[in-house]
């Protein structure tokens, strides 16, 4: 049994018990908070308060749900000399992520050429357990490419100049250094640039269901109800994987003594300031641009996919991005801990950054209104659009949700719904679902995850971020 005590309205804290250095902060309603004590999600957040450095409490955000090491929708800051770096911490798919577009069109100028799109980008948009893109590197583009980030992308003319100004932290990580990154993780990754990948990951084409804030909508290009968006959910495919994995191995060897006083090996670190810690560091930002760059290179062929179904440029029909949100990373960041201001390494394991308005991190175009954030639901579910708010900054190192957050297991989900009872219901309601496998459709079955609106409910009730727009789905393409 885990001591929780209820806070205030949507808000929970496991207290200092036993090895706990801080405090535990669980941001759910009572429903989502009995989902996660039926996993190791709780155990697993007083298991990150005990690590050295960490600061203030450990946040656990209304999509949570059991992960590796850290439960996913966990986040935890470190000081910067005491603290550490944890792989467990940020996960396999390193800047796993979500970006959105806007169009000018409307959902009934798209219908009648709708199957004729989903067939173009899926034939441009390669989905699926080891696809490789249409984009072939030599190894010195490709170091270019992870070093620098959106910046390669730019200078390649895969973006246009404003997505630069649309993606967190510009889509360049500066720290990268391909020379911490394996011959293996760079020959997984080196043909997957413009892929989408398995699992949760999809491509989606959308529609304005909902319209909470008409200002902030138009800010983003969004002005009506039946507008069409498109939103992409992938990370840093193989690439990303193996460095999480060539880095567990390397410090569950280095770090040996840590194991033993560990109270899960899944929480294997390195100090952050030390060689072995810098190391994952920058390889860590290599696979962070790499998702950025593989995202971009996505909406290219998004890009080309309509200029060839609509037989208009993309820039006719307004294919401009909104945002790009990272997930399952580490940021050097400043907060308020302990009444002063301090530079600490925060760790987001299935989190989004949810900056508000005027934060120097911002990109310029977003600083004044604060930043977009993107939670997706579930395939055939709703998606929404917030904006980062000043709660989130006092209350979880400046996050937010970032998805609907699984309850069922693939194998689960595999063992109580069949493909075409899956697809029967999506038809039914007006949404077409494009995959290269049976069973990868299956396993995301809507019924696998969280309400997403209780997940967006709860983050918009605490401040952590405010809705602007609701989207709903009629294309999904999956791996």
């Amino acid at each position: 049994m885990i001591d929780i005590r209820k806070v205030s309205e949507n808000i929970y804290e496991i207290p200092v018990e036993g090895g706990m250095k801080v405090p535990v902060r669980v941001y759910a309603s009572e429903k989502l908070l009995e989902k996660m004590k039926e996993d190791k999600s709780l155990v697993q957040a007083k298991n990150v308060a005990m690590l050295p450095g960490v600061k203030k409490w450990v946040a656990v955000m209304p999509d949570g749900h059991e992960g590796y090491g850290f439960p996913v929708g966990g986040v935890a800051a470190f000081d910067l000399k005491e603290g550490i770096i944890s792989p467990g911490g940020i996960g396999y798919d390193i800047n796993c992520g979500v970006r959105i577009i806007r169009t000018n069109l409307n959902y009934e100028e798209i219908k009648p050429k709708l199957k004729q799109l989903v067939d173009t980008i899926f034939r441009n948009v390669p989905a699926g357990v080891g696809e490789t893109g249409h984009i072939k590197l030599s190894i010195g583009q490709f170091k270019d490419a992870v070093e620098e980030g959106l910046d390669w992308a730019y200078r390649e003319g895969y973006a246009w100049k404003d997505d630069l100004e649309s993606i967190e932290s510009y889509g360049r990580l500066e720290n990268a250094n391909l020379e911490d990154v394996s011959d293996r993780a760079i020959r997984r990754g080196i043909e997957q640039f413009g892929t989408l990948g398995s699992g949760n990951h999809f491509l989606e084409i959308q529609v304005v269901e909902k319209i909470f804030d008409y200002e902030l909508a138009k800010f983003f290009g969004i002005e009506s109800e039946g507008q069409v968006t498109v939103m992409v959910h992938t990370g840093s495919r193989g690439f990303g994987h193996q460095i999480a994995t060539d880095y567990i191995d390397y410090f569950m060897s280095r770090f040996r003594n840590v194991v033993k006083t560990l109270p899960d090996r899944e929480l294997i670190y390195a100090p952050f300031e030390s060689e072995e810690g810098q190391k994952y560091w920058r390889a860590m930002a290599c696979a962070a641009n790499f998702a950025w760059v593989n995202r971009q290179i996505i909406t290219y062929w998004i890009r080309k996919s309509f200029e060839k179904v609509f037989n208009v440029s993309s820039e006719d029909i307004g294919l401009n991005l909104i945002y790009d949100v990272a997930h399952n990373i580490a940021k050097v960041e400043t907060h308020k801990v302990n009444g002063g201001r301090e530079k600490v390494i925060v760790h987001r394991k299935g989190a989004t950054r949810a900056f508000p308005r005027n934060h120097e991190d911002l990109p310029e175009k977003y600083r004044s209104i604060g930043q977009p954030v993107l939670i997706p639901g579930s395939m055939g579910t709703a998606s929404y659009i917030l904006i980062g708010e000043q709660g989130s900054m006092d209350l979880s190192f400046g996050s937010s949700a970032h998805g609907s957050g699984r309850m069922m297991s693939r194998a689960a989900a595999k063992r109580s719904y069949r493909y075409e009872d899956v697809i029967r219901k999506m038809s039914e309601r007006g949404i077409i679902v494009k995959s290269t496998t049976k069973e990868g459709v299956v396993e995301e079955v809507p019924e696998a995850y969280k309400d997403v609106d209780e997940v967006v409910k709860v983050t918009h009730s605490l401040g952590l971020s405010r809705m602007v727009v609701k989207l709903r789905p009629v294309v999904v393409i999956k791996g």
